[in-house]
Formats: C-alpha cells, sequence, structure tokens
C-alpha cells in the first residue's frame, strides 16, 4: 500500500500548481479564480524512487463560499487519509486568519505536517517568510511551485516524514479485490464468493464506505476477498457527512494480487465504468472482467459475442483481461471465477528462463523484422526477465528510438502467446546495449 499525501492550504495559494508540479504532468487545474479546486485529485508521485499517493484538495477558507462545506469536508477527509500533509500559504500576503484556522485544523490531526511557503520568486516578498513561524509548524519551507525551487527540498522532507515500512510477514493467500462503480453487485458477488451473508447489500448506491477484507479457503486454497466502496467519476465525489474515501479503493488495488471489475449488464457499460478501469492500468494489476447481472439481459446466439465485442472496443488497454459473464444475485457461473482468479495470479508472478525467452523473442523478429523507424532500424541483441508483480522484460537493442509502438505491441503479443500470461499485463523495458 503506498503512502499518502495531502497538499492543503487556503485558495489561490499554488496547491494545484504544486500537485502538477510534482507528479510532473498537468492533472489540476489551475486558475486565478479560488475554488476551482474542488474535490480531491490524487495520483501517484515519485521522489528518488519512492512512490508514493499525492493527493490536492480544495482551497479551506471562513466565510459562505459556493461549496465551501464540501471542500472542507474533502479536505478533512485527505487530511485524515494522509501519511503527511503539506501545507501551503502564500508569501506575498503573508499570515491570513484563513492560515490561522487552517493550521488549528492540522494541530488536531497528529500527522507531520511541511510548511511551504510558496510564490518565493518574488525577491521582495522573500521577508515575508519568517512572519509563518507563529503557525507554530515549524521551519518555513520556501518553494516556487510555478518555478520549480525549493521543490526538491520540500520532497526531501516529505520522504524523511514518510512512516518507515514495518517488515509484514509474507500471506501465502491470493488477494482480490473488486472494484466498479456503486451498485454494480460488488457486495452481493463477494457474498456469492462467500456463500455467506458477510457483507451488507442493499440496492442504495455506496452503501459500502470502506474496504472489507474477508479470508476464506475453497477448493483448498486460501484467499482473501476485498469488498471495496464503489469509485466515481473525478469530479462527482462530495459527501459532507460519509467519510467516504475513493482513496481506500484505490488501496485495494495496490495490494491485490488480482483485481475483477465489474460490470452492470442490467445497465450497460456507461463513462463511470471507463475511468474505473484506468487504475487498474496504473498499478499494472492482473485483471479479469466480470459481466454482473447476466439474469437481466435478454439473450440470443449473438448476445454474449456482442458485449464481449463492446468491451473490447471501450477496454482497448485490458486486451489481455478475460471476460467472465455471471449473476451474483442467482449464484450461475459465480464459481467459475475461482479458476480465472488462480491462473492470472499464477501468470502475475510467473519467471521464465532466459535462454527460452531468447529462443522466443529471436524467432519473433526473424518471422516480423522490424521497420525502419526515427531514422534507424531496430536490432534486439537479447533478453531477460528482469521482475514480476507483472512480469518485467529488459531487451538490449542498438537504440531504444528505433522501436516503433506497434512493434513493440507485436513483441508483447509474442511473449504472451508463447508464455500465457493469461490475465496479467507484461512490461517491456528497452536498453540500449554499450
Amino acid at each position: 500500500m503506498l503512502p499518502k499525501v495531502a497538499i492543503v492550504g487556503r485558495p489561490n495559494v499554488g496547491k494545484s500548481t504544486l500537485f502538477n508540479r510534482i507528479i510532473g504532468t498537468r492533472l489540476s487545474i489551475t486558475d486565478d479564480q479560488p475554488g476551482v479546486t474542488r474535490d480531491r485529485i490524487y495520483s501517484k508521485a515519485t521522489w528518488l524512487s519512492k512512490e508514493f499517493f499525492l493527493i490536492d484538495t480544495g482551497g479551506i477558507e471562513l466565510g459562505d463560499a459556493p461549496f465551501l462545506t464540501e471542500i472542507k469536508a474533502q479536505a478533512e477527509i485527505a487530511m485524515e487519509e494522509a501519511d503527511v500533509i503539506i501545507f501551503v500559504v502564500d508569501c506575498r500576503s503573508g499570515v491570513t486568519d484563513d492560515d490561522t484556522y487552517i493550521a488549528k485544523l492540522l494541530y488536531r490531526t497528529n500527522k507531520p505536517v511541511i510548511l511551504a511557503v510558496n510564490k518565493v520568486d518574488d525577491q521582495k516578498f522573500r521577508e515575508n517568510i519568517y512572519d509563518f513561524y507563529a503557525l507554530g509548524l515549524g521551519e518555513p519551507i520556501p518553494v516556487s511551485s510555478s518555478h520549480g525551487i525549493g521543490t526538491g527540498n520540500l520532497l526531501d522532507l516529505v520522504l524523511e516524514s514518510l512512516p518507515k515500512k514495518s517488515e509484514e510477514e509474507k500471506d501465502d493467500a491470493i488477494h482480490f479485490c473488486m472494484i466498479g462503480r456503486p451498485n454494480v453487485g460488488k457486495s452481493s458477488l463477494t457474498n456469492a464468493l462467500l456463500n455467506d451473508n458477510r457483507v451488507i447489500v442493499s440496492p442504495i448506491e455506496g452503501t459500502t464506505r470502506d474496504s472489507i477484507d474477508t479470508r476464506f479457503r475453497a477448493y483448498e486454497k486460501e484467499y482473501v476477498a476485498i469488498d471495496t466502496a464503489g469509485l466515481r467519476k473525478r469530479g462527482k465525489v462530495y459527501e459532507n457527512i460519509e467519510k467516504y474515501s475513493v482513496i481506500r479503493s484505490v488501496d485495494a488495488i495496490g495490494r491485490s494480487d488480482v483485481v475483477l471489475l465489474l460490470l452492470d449488464a442490467g445497465t450497460g457499460i456507461i463513462e463511470q465504468d471507463l475511468h474505473v478501469g484506468q487504475y487498474i492500468e496504473e498499478y499494472n494489476k492482473p485483471c479479469i472482467i466480470v459481466v454482473n447481472k447476466w439474469d437481466l439481459v435478454e439473450k440470443d446466439s449473438k448476445t454474449m459475442q456482442k458485449w464481449t465485442d463492446d468491451i473490447r472496443g471501450y477496454y482497448k488497454y485490458l486486451d489481455h483481461a478475460p471476460i467472465v459473464f455471471l449473476s451474483a444475485k442467482e449464484n450461475k457461473r459465480v464459481q467459475t471465477l475461482f479458476p480465472a482468479i488462480n491462473q492470472a495470479y499464477e501468470a502475475y508472478h510467473r519467471r521464465i528462463q532466459t535462454s527460452v525467452f531468447n529462443d522466443v523473442i529471436i524467432d519473433a523478429v526473424q518471422m516480423f523484422p522490424p521497420s525502419e523507424f526515427n531514422g534507424g532500424k531496430l536490432k534486439v541483441f537479447y533478453g531477460s526477465q528482469v521482475g514480476v508483480e507483472p512480469p518485467t522484460f529488459s531487451l538490449f537493442v542498438n537504440d531504444p528510438k528505433f522501436l516503433h509502438f506497434s512493434y513493440k505491441r507485436y513483441l508483447e503479443n509474442q511473449i504472451r502467446k508463447n508464455f500465457d500470461f493469461f490475465a496479467t499485463p507484461i512490461k517491456i523495458e528497452l536498453r540500449k546495449r554499450d
């Protein structure tokens, strides 16, 4: 499970700009208009080879601005979820009443807080940095999120403040989670797999508010089923009473060996389903696409094939994922999931002997040589497997820039076909041979 770092502060201090700077892409909307970021936005970030979740939040302020209650609730949830909090203030305006109010909220979290004084690129405001000692949150760290000044020092402090990993005992059980938009039948499927009503099932969206881990034994194997709160499209998540958290559902993906992506056969595939699938791709987890509520569909000889074609069209990045049609409510075809989960788990951890792998790569290149691309023709010298979870391969070549994406896809398909990497993604890394 990745540690989490939340960025908080009042509106228009540069939180989203800092967020975008750290993750290296423009994911959060930045605007001079206060209140643009209303929901928590999150992404994986890396600093010095250490990965963590970075959470951007809406600005917290006093008063009665639109959506203020929802924004404050989301920020408080982010602070509760976070292992470390970056509190962003603006050196140009000095300490404000809103800054003091937020500092008081942070005192109560008992979390490590790093005070980032933003917009220090203008020299005439630099003296204001010392005023922020009055907030009682330790030494202010001067940064400029728009120019990148000081962000390295800030991230060094973040890494120092993250909780140290404890050595966990190895668990031989297969961990799998069920994700999907609300009301697709995750809890019903959990109950069907367990053959027991251990999870509350309700037709009301969002009944499951947290991840629930259930250990059980089936077919002489140990499993841990993780039922998660329904994921919703970014921008649609704010509840000011219930502490609903997408982060916990994403965490469940991170600590699973296999992910079951649930679709609702009764409603068909909608936009929210596509967003849910992107989380699986980001984590490189084995995936089984489960079309639930198959009992609600009027079928003929072409129905299943049409659904399969539609799913493949929508989820092109999950074309390695098998598709299972079932009805959790009527307990039909549910048991077919166990062989699929086992096979996906084994493929996710599979290692291939180097000599055998090179035989396959050499045959693939000879059968279909690469075309010229970017001013040269790719030459593949040899390769080896360098990791599992997911299976990862390094190919030593004359120059990686000569590889066209379509040829990389061809090589991936040849590896998958020859070694039966069922349900799992595989990664190919190119290295230039000196």
